[in-house]
């Protein structure tokens, strides 16, 4: 074991002696972006793990992408073993960790997912269970505060502290917590069923309350509409430009990192605020000064906002105060004939054929001029309003539903973090007894 010295905090925490990862692996590297990018990418062949594939319950590969022998030869550097634990390295998901199960197979990773190869004395599924501790996210993301924009490199990741107990007791430890964790995720993963469940049930309420209303019995028409094949005979359609004034965000990518724009008076909201299920924006983060304002758009209160691009596309919020936007975010100022929250909820139950018509590039967006072409139903004013209310009163239903579910995830995926953290700081011992 190498002279070094111990991180305080972890070093308060553990009973075990502590040493950098880099002196117990054979390799600490990442992948690269295979020779054409995504368009390199097969239906079948070699799976290539990305962020979005490692996660701290293992890999998901319902969405792996694939490529082929010759790039996968031609990354030979980052080729997959069974054992390798695999760190997420740049972007949102920085620090979600697994391994490679035995069984695995061949597999490589690209740029974005580091792999760490432990040696002898350092067991793997102990390390990432050391890795996903809090303290070990500390590290982690310690180390990329002084990173580059690309994210943590070897070096950073080296100098990660861990716990190091004999290897016999790695190996108990990991066995235990692979027991207890597996069974805190099964009741989790449960519960997340059942709020997807809860999730469908409030799509189909919005769906079937803005485009049939709320009598069982009404007269229906044929509504000559693509993604609504019949409306109430009473209703009436139109084109949503007719009734909306469409405004496109502003705030260009080029600026966007230039500090000399920000902290003044004005909000700035990005997409990863907008999200139908919270329904209106209500905080922010970001301000835009005159200069900021010059180059962007103030919209108004009580638009309703929709993403155009980017992971959150379709997504609709309600603004309640001025706030300013980027382009890949377009609003609509409903007239007197739409009700504001009948629109939200119209938008919502267009997000599948808004999604359908996307336009796929490197990722896909929405052409919001088209959005405004769309053929929408329009009830009377006074059935919107009393559509909004039926609706908003079977949501809050189900919220009350919801809510103690998430409470019970939060805690059980608190109990999941506190366990490791015993288990591998040796706060709490692993007997033979308890694998039994």
């Amino acid at each position: 074991m190498s002279a070094v010295q111990p991180s305080s905090e972890l070093a308060a925490q553990t009973v075990w002696p502590i040493d950098r990862i880099k002196d117990h692996v054979w390799k600490i590297g990442s992948g690269v972006t295979p020779s054409g990018g995504a368009a390199s990418y097969l239906d079948a062949g070699i799976p290539l793990l990305r962020s979005q594939n490692v996660h701290f319950d293992g890999l998901r590969l319902d969405d792996v992408a694939y490529i082929a022998e010759e790039t996968h030869e031609d990354m030979s550097g980052t080729k997959l073993r069974v054992r390798d634990v695999l760190l997420n390295i740049t972007g949102a998901s920085i620090g979600r960790c697994a391994f490679v199960p035995d069984g695995f197979g061949e597999g490589n990773v690209n740029q974005h997912v580091c792999i760490i190869r432990p040696a002898a004395k350092l067991n793997y599924k102990f390390l990432t269970y050391c890795l996903s501790a809090p303290w070990g996210q500390d590290q982690v993301f310690s180390s990329f505060t002084g990173a580059s924009r690309q994210g943590l490199g070897q070096r950073d990741l080296g100098e990660i502290q861990v716990p190091l107990p004999p290897l016999p007791e790695q190996e108990r430890i990991a066995a235990y917590l692979d027991a207890s964790c597996a069974a805190i995720d099964a009741a989790v993963s449960a519960k997340r069923r059942q709020l997807e469940t809860l999730d469908a049930l409030r799509r189909t309420v919005i769906q079937e309350s803005v485009t049939k209303g709320l009598d069982p019995n009404v007269e229906m028409m044929d509504a000559g509409i693509d993604w609504l094949p019949e409306i109430p005979k009473h209703w009436t359609k139109a084109k949503l430009k007719r009734h909306v004034r469409m405004i496109r965000g502003q705030f260009t990518h080029r600026p966007r990192n230039d500090p000399a724009f920000y902290d003044g008076p004005y909000p700035f909201i990005q997409t990863g605020s907008i999200s139908a299920a919270d329904k209106f924006i209500t905080e922010f983060t970001q301000t835009l000064n005159e200069d900021g304002l010059r180059i962007s758009k103030l919209f108004p209160a009580d638009t309703v906002v929709m993403t155009i691009t980017g992971a959150k596309i379709a997504d609709v919020a309600v603004t309640t105060f001025e706030a300013c936007f980027p382009d890949s975010i377009v609003g609509f100022v409903p007239d007197h004939r739409l009700n504001r929250d009948y629109l939200f909820y119209l938008l919502v139950a267009m997000k599948p054929a808004l999604l359908r018509a996307a336009i796929v590039t490197t990722q896909p967006n929405i052409n919001y001029v088209q959005i405004g072409g769309n053929i929408v139903p329009l009830p009377p004013v006074e059935e919107q309003e009393s559509i909004v209310n039926n609706i908003e009163q079977r949501i809050q239903g189900i919220r009350e539903i919801q809510k103690p579910l998430n409470q019970q995830i939060a805690t059980l995926t608190a109990y999941r973090k506190s366990l490791i953290h015993e288990c591998v700081t040796g706060q709490r011992r692993v007997t033979d007894e308890d694998l039994l």
